[in-house]
This record gives structure tokens, C-alpha cells and sequence, in this order.
């Protein structure tokens, strides 16, 4: 897929890992579309980019099919989806208070992996209406997992089974869309220097380093974004999860 002329949607591209790789495209010469809550910087972000902006809570299942429909009108059609949107919770299975909550669990579920193969399937639809390229190639989509679907820590069990869902759907969904010349992947991040890690002090960040093999330290949002645009120029790049964690694995805590 070519970058200088792909039309992206990037989903949570007001922050972060999905900003550096809405900035990568577009810097490139691609077109993108910034979906993300109303309450975050997505309007400032497009508008630095000379992107368009739609609001989108990937909880709202209906609101998501609606601004994935409104970007791909805004770009007349969608090459590329970088999904990043998710977040957990941290409570053990069975914790002081009582076992963990189902509705929790559920909601982590739904903020992570339904919501990642909403989008998924959505863009999918619009990915096929495309003229394929001369690999016969439709569209890339790039979902976002976590090494802690690998290896989840002690009070993530909500959050490592929703990311394990992520790991576990990309490859089927892969082989649904060969057909349709649909690329699917997956990165799974350790820790990255987003949202409420990016402000911690650095002897605290070195100690949830500190099993990393090289370098030990946190991500940078532009190394998730050159892997995500790596991904989106490969065509061999398909099918699979690829960790993205200089060596790390997590510990239980």
C-alpha cells in the first residue's frame, strides 16, 4: 500500500501512538480522517494536519459506524485502518471486596476487543469497495494489542483477555479479507510513553523498565508509528501480532 496516496482512518488520533501515526501519513502524503471522543484535542489535531475530525466513543457501537461512515466520505473511501482506542482496569479475580465484577469485565471487554473488531468489520466493508492496487491489494487494517495479552499481570485479567481476543481474532480475520486482499494486524505495545505514562518520573519508568532487554525504557509514540506505516507498506505483512517491547516481558506485578 502506498502511503503517499492511502486514505487512513485513525482511530484515538487525537494522543499518543495513533497522533504519531496520523502525523507519519499525513507528513507522507496521505490522507487521514481522526475519529476520537469530543472532549479530546481530535479537531486541533486534524486541523495541525489538514485532516478532518469525527467524534467517535468506540463504546457506542452505532456512533462508531456512523463517524467511520462520515470519514470515509470526507476522504472518498478508506485505504487504511490504525485502530489504538482501549484501556483496563486494575482487579484481580477475586479481590478484598468479593470476586470481580462481571459488568467490569464486560466493559473492559467491550472498550477493547468488540470495539476493535467493530471497527475492524466497518472498514472492512468500505476497503472493499476499492480498486485493487497492483497487488491486487484493497486495504490494510492494524488493530492494537498488548504484550499483557502474553503475559497480564496480576489484576489485569480483564484486560489480558481482551487483548488476547485482539491477538486470537487477527489471524482468522486475516484469512476472512486474503480474498478481498484485506491485510490484517495486529501490534502488541509494552509500556509507551501515552497518556498517563507519559508525565511519570524517569527513575519510576527505569524500575517498570527494568526487565526489558534493550533498549530499558518506555516506548515513543513515533516508534509505534513507523512500525504502523511499516506494516501499511509491506505487503507480506499480514496475519499476525508482532510485539513492539524491546525485550520485555512483564512480570506478575
Amino acid at each position: 500500500m502506498d502511503i503517499a496516496i492511502c486514505k487512513a482512518i485513525i482511530v484515538g488520533g487525537a494522543s499518543g501512538m495513533a497522533r504519531a501515526t496520523a502525523a507519519r501519513i499525513a507528513q507522507a502524503g496521505g490522507r487521514v480522517a481522526i475519529l476520537d471522543r469530543g472532549m479530546s484535542a481530535g479537531a486541533e489535531v486534524a486541523a495541525e494536519l489538514g485532516a478532518s475530525f469525527h467524534e467517535c466513543d468506540v463504546t457506542d457501537f452505532d456512533g462508531t459506524e456512523t463517524a467511520i461512515n462520515a470519514a470515509a466520505e470526507a476522504m472518498g473511501g478508506i485505504d487504511v485502518s490504525v485502530n489504538t482506542a482501549g484501556g483496563g482496569i486494575a482487579k484481580r479475580t477475586m479481590g478484598k471486596d468479593g470476586p470481580h465484577r462481571l459488568d467490569d469485565f464486560r466493559f473492559v471487554v467491550d472498550l477493547n476487543l468488540i470495539s476493535s473488531f467493530n471497527v475492524a468489520r466497518l472498514a472492512a466493508a468500505h476497503m472493499t469497495n476499492n480498486t485493487p492496487n497492483d497487488d491486487d491489494e484493497r486495504g490494510v487494517i492494524i488493530s492494537t494489542a498488548s504484550i499483557a495479552a502474553f503475559e497480564g499481570q496480576i489484576g489485569q485479567v480483564a484486560y489480558a483477555a481482551a487483548k488476547a481476543g485482539i491477538v486470537g481474532m487477527t489471524f482468522t480475520m486475516a484469512r476472512d479479507l486474503g480474498s478481498l486482499g484485506i491485510r490484517v494486524n495486529a501490534i502488541a505495545p509494552s509500556l509507551f510513553s501515552t497518556g498517563i505514562t507519559a508525565g511519570i518520573p524517569d527513575e519510576f519508568s527505569k524500575a517498570l523498565t527494568k526487565d526489558a532487554a534493550f533498549p530499558k525504557r518506555m516506548g515513543y509514540p513515533e516508534e509505534y508509528a513507523r512500525l504502523a506505516t511499516s506494516i501499511i507498506e509491506n505487503p507480506m505483512l499480514n496475519a499476525g501480532t508482532i510485539r513492539l517491547d524491546a525485550g520485555q516481558r512483564f512480570a506478575p506485578k
